[in-house]
């Protein structure tokens, strides 16, 4: 089982595609043509991520224009489609058909790897519980890199049976090793997140995090623009991709058969004795890849929560399948 004792309960803003129009906005000279026109890239920041979209302006007549010339305009580029809609939308078709705990909540993150677009639902913190663990091995494995050496064989060991089968033991022994939580903070402010905060103590499991950090840590791990070496991604990649069978659902649920790579996270809360259920990884579908990250607390019995990561899974995925034409 995946426990702490629990006592007590933030991503880089997860960058949007959706083009908002009650977002503040301002505007960026990105260049002129030589008809006069002005090129310009508007951003936006409706405060939950940053958007922009390309459009034109008509600037004052160029130099070698009569003075009665009148500047040409282009046409207004289209509105994107709007992912984060789309993945409302999907997450209201699949929580019809779940049975969810009256205070239950989830938040999701998505990447779509191939074009750049994510979206995101919900927000606010939760508890990792075993999530953390790829966090762990990560900033093990950047300390490497920063001291010049390999693991060691029993850091090695320990990895294995902590991604591999969620071993809490072998997690305990990595998280002293990189420091515990100003071990883990400092590491994560190198991969950029923002809003996690590790758990006091010993308590790992109780590390504080959103749906938006996990998915800029999951494009560290599998990302080419990343504070790890190409060496150390494939070797975290690898113990992703070879989940314990017991454990081989939440994202994987939304995958083409097994091409995933995921690792889950499951901890029944002793004061309430609900559960926190979450689940992050890499899942390909149609040939697309995207990282995934789903966070929830809440939830009546570990099987109910399994069933709202693995509906929320796919929705997520949903969200990039669906045109958003009516």
């Amino acid at each position: 089982m995946d426990r702490h004792r629990s006592r007590g309960r933030r991503a880089r803003p997860v960058r949007r595609t959706s083009l908002l129009c009650t977002a503040v906005a301002s505007a960026v000279l990105v260049g002129v043509t030589g008809a006069g026109t002005v090129y310009v890239q508007a951003h936006a920041h409706d405060g939950k991520g940053l958007v922009s979209s390309a459009s034109s302006a008509s600037a004052l007549p160029s130099a070698s224009s009569s003075a009665g010339e009148e500047a040409s305009v282009e046409p207004v580029a289209e509105p994107s489609v709007d992912r984060d809609a789309l993945l409302a939308k999907a997450m209201k078709k699949a929580m019809k058909s779940l049975t969810v705990a009256d205070g239950a909540k989830v938040s999701v993150a998505v990447l779509d790897v191939g074009s750049g677009e994510s979206a995101g639902y919900g927000d606010g913190t939760f508890d990792t519980a075993s999530i953390v663990k790829v966090d762990i091995l990560a900033a093990l494995l950047l300390r490497a890199q920063d001291a010049d050496r390999h693991l060691t064989v029993q850091e090695k060991a320990y990895a294995t049976t902590m991604i591999e089968n969620s071993d809490n033991a072998s997690a305990s022994a990595l998280w002293a090793s990189i420091g515990r939580a100003d071990g883990l903070d400092a590491a994560n402010k190198r991969f950029g997140l923002t809003g996690t905060k590790g758990g006091d103590g010993e308590l790992w499991g109780l590390t504080q995090t959103t749906a938006g950090d996990q998915l800029t840590l999951l494009q560290q791990v599998f990302g080419d623009d990343s504070q790890l070496g190409s060496a150390s991604r494939d070797y975290l990649q690898g113990l992703m991709g070879k989940i314990a069978t017991g454990q081989r659902w939440g994202v994987s649920a939304a995958a083409d058969g097994t091409r995933w790579a995921l690792k889950n996270g499951w901890l029944p809360r002793t004061a309430t004795g609900l559960w926190d259920i979450n689940s992050v990884g890499r899942v390909t579908v149609d040939g697309h890849d995207y990282l995934v990250a789903v966070l929830s607390d809440g939830n009546s019995t570990q099987a109910e929560g399994i069933s709202l990561v693995e509906a929320a899974s796919k929705a997520a995925v949903a969200a990039f399948q669906d045109s958003g034409e009516k």
